[in-house]
């Protein structure tokens, strides 16, 4: 048998299994991992009761160096991450970005937040006409929830997410007080334009579930869209868009900033050409990474002067 296969210490490999022996090996990688597991993110799967449903699903990373430790009595920050999809789901699996972060002293929540796939048909089915409310409050749980227990620095909270995950970013900022900052990244803003048409056939008609019949419900499209509420935004905010990017397309992006600007909140707003939905490149990949670390740099009060500054707006 030949397989895709992961696990908490390894990225994805291309595995044969020989069923007579039980023994396995790698046949492919995407590459050869020059990282020190020692810088390895350490996974602790926990749970956390949220609003509508105790026992939600949660990955934490808190944060893990070699050669370092935090400061005595003072607690990390962390980075609550929401998935895409929105119906996807953060497999428990070794992922890099997150060692970028939680080897530099940033903790890391991936929230399989209600809606997500891989516990059920019921706990799939409580995000249908809830989008925009049931992954917005789940990940508000777990960063209250972190806080709350002395895990995590109640005022260096986070939220990010691409995609589905940067409109849960971005409506997590729009609708709840609970982060100091957020890295929105290709999102969904403008749900009118997005059920009309403003991404491609494959998408368009993804909102009828996830929100309801844009014909029988027209007020929930516009009240629930991140892009009518900017005025209640108040935690500077990084924005990463592709410029060729049809299911998000950049023109969400421009109007969100549009209306933004002028109401004295920081923000940051990268823009990359040839670059689609989901980014690419390795340059765009690092370039994203590095702004994203000056953005919690500068919100969470520490020095990277190893990754440019950002050049913010207000």
């Amino acid at each position: 048998m030949v397989g895709v296969a992961a696990g908490p210490y390894r990225s994805y490999e291309l595995v044969e299994l020989d069923t007579r022996t039980g023994r396995a090996r790698v046949v492919g990688a995407a590459h050869t991992d020059a990282v020190d597991p020692a810088y390895y993110p350490e996974p602790r799967v926990r749970t956390f009761t949220g609003p509508r449903r105790p026992g939600d699903p949660r990955q934490l990373y808190p944060p893990r160096h070699p050669g370092f430790t935090g400061p005595a009595g003072e607690l990390p920050p962390y980075v609550i991450r929401a998935h895409g999809g929105p119906t996807g789901h953060a497999p428990l699996v070794l992922d890099l970005e997150i060692a970028y972060f939680t080897s530099r002293g940033i903790g890391v929540a991936e929230v399989n937040y209600g809606g997500s796939t891989g516990y059920g048909r019921e706990y799939r089915e409580r995000l249908r006409e809830q989008w925009g409310v049931v992954d917005v409050e789940d990940c508000a749980a777990v960063a209250t929830a972190l806080a709350a227990e002395g895990t995590a620095d109640p005022a260096r909270l986070a939220v990010r997410g691409g995609s589905a995950g940067g409109w849960t970013t971005a409506a997590s900022l729009t609708g709840t007080d609970v982060y100091a900052c957020g890295t929105i990244l290709y999102p969904v803003l403008d749900l009118r334009g997005w059920a009309t048409d403003e991404t491609h056939d494959f998408e368009s008609q993804y909102l009828h579930g996830l929100i309801g019949p844009f014909d029988r419900v027209p007020g929930r499209y516009k009240e629930r869209s991140p892009i009518e509420h900017v005025d209640r935004i108040t935690a500077p905010f990084l924005l990463l868009q592709g410029l060729d990017d049809v299911i998000c397309p950049p023109a969400q992006a421009e109007r969100f900033l549009s209306r933004t600007a002028g109401r004295g909140v920081p923000h940051a707003y990268l823009a990359f050409a040839g670059e689609g939905h989901g980014f690419r490149g390795a340059d765009t990949l690092v370039r994203a990474l590095e702004a994203e670390l000056s953005l919690y740099a500068k919100v969470f009060g520490f020095d990277r002067t190893d990754v440019p500054a950002l050049e913010y707006r207000t």
